[in-house]
């Protein structure tokens, strides 16, 4: 499992590099970033605006679906993960696992959207375009098969009081360590998800617009990146 987790960390790290080679490649791909974010927002302005639900929307907007660079937050990950095995039971192992495999489905999606993109300024029925040329359906089903996955471990981990305890714990270690970035998206996603009190439709709905989104947007229907959330 190590080495599967560092295997989709390189990859990300590659797709960095090409990034770097190419400034043009660079501000492409974060500009499908921000119209992506952008669209998550407007998919999903009332769960952002939800008392119960806001918390956790936040995260998946910044931190699975965010414009940022991740790099120094990936180092750390990187350094933890031969320990991972010592450190965490194996459902945690696990979810580690989804979430390097999601962060190198959706980078390397994000870096195929850009190469068929010609201008910074995305427009909806440019983006369907690209979303049909890229294609690889699977690889979309697989990035929100991941994403629930991954929502629903957390959701999990928040009924395990050892594991809530022992994150606590690690603060001082983790900023002694240079870990703080791992140490604060490890602390926020298990924060959203606890303040929830059960997390099972946030990720119906979740499913649920994603599902369409894909199937509307493979159809050539670019109206559903503007929809309205249903209810």
């Amino acid at each position: 499992m190590t080495a599967e987790i560092l295997q989709h960390l390189e990859t990300v790290e590659r797709e960095r590099a090409a990034r770097d080679a190419n400034p043009e490649f660079r501000q492409r791909v974060a500009a499908v970033k921000r119209y992506q974010q952008l669209r998550f927002e407007r998919t999903y302005r009332d769960l952002l605006a939800s008392r119960r639900y806001g918390a956790a929307a936040r995260f998946f907007l910044d931190d699975l679906y965010g414009p940022m660079d991740f790099r120094d937050r990936d180092q750390q990950f990187a350094r933890i993960v031969p320990k991972i095995g010592n450190l965490f039971p194996g459902e945690v192992s696990v979810t580690v696992l989804d979430l390097a495999r999601l962060h190198a489905v959706s980078e390397l999606l994000d870096s195929q959207m850009a190469r068929l993109l010609t201008s910074d300024q995305i427009q909806d029925r440019q983006y369907m375009r690209a979303w049909q040329m890229v294609g690889q359906p699977d690889q979309r089903e697989l990035q929100l098969k991941l994403v629930i996955e991954i929502g629903q471990a957390l959701d999990r981990f928040t009924r395990h009081v050892w594991i809530v305890t022992a994150l606590k714990l690690m603060r001082a270690p983790a900023r002694a360590a240079g870990l703080s970035d791992l140490q604060l998206f490890l602390e926020t996603g298990m924060a959203s998800f606890r303040s929830m009190s059960g997390a099972t439709a946030f990720l119906e709905t979740i499913q649920r617009r994603e599902e369409h989104l894909i199937s509307a947007l493979f159809a050539g229907n670019a109206a559903v990146l503007n929809e309205l959330p249903d209810r």
